[in-house]
């Protein structure tokens, strides 16, 4: 319900507005596509995470965890050299407000799949997330999908349309 509120914003914002975004910026297509493919994979190197524990094939489990882990890293570090090289903030206009809290809040939401994905590695080395007896690790799991949709979304509302 958040993102949809944010979005919400994001097009009266741009219903309302005269020019959008505004004259001089222009946000970075090439920056924010690698970032979706970057999520993409992660997500799908996570669908491989889940069949390896189904498998019981712990070593493969983690190895493709940690794959996605490293994805979102680079997303994140992605998106910091965006912000760091945006030439507008999020107190320049409205468009730089909704635009920061976009994809800031999604931002923070991949920093905490780190984190859960983080957890869920180190968990996997627990008897509890074994095959058939793994309900969280399914959780964070699809919590880290979420993630991605919420990234296409973005994605295609803020660089893609424009």
């Amino acid at each position: 319900m958040f993102f949809a509120a944010l979005f919400a914003t994001y097009f009266d914002l741009r219903a309302n507005a005269a020019h959008w975004p505004p004259a001089g910026i222009h946000p970075d297509v090439t920056e924010a596509t690698i970032g979706l493919v970057l999520l993409l994979i992660s997500s799908i190197v996570m669908v491989f995470a889940t069949r390896a524990m189904d498998r019981g094939n712990d070593t493969a489990a983690r190895w493709w965890t940690a794959m996605a882990i490293l994805a979102a890293v680079t997303f994140i570090g992605l998106s910091l050299n965006g912000y760091a090289h945006d030439p507008f903030t999020i107190a320049t206009n409205s468009y730089g407000s909704i635009y920061y809290a976009l994809t800031g809040f999604h931002l923070l939401h991949v920093t905490a799949g780190v984190g859960i994905l983080l957890a869920l590695l180190i968990g996997m080395r627990s008897p509890a997330l074994r095959a058939y007896n793994r309900q969280a690790a399914e959780a964070m799991t699809y919590y880290w999908h979420f993630v991605f949709l919420v990234w296409i979304g973005i994605w295609s509302t803020v660089f893609l349309l424009q």
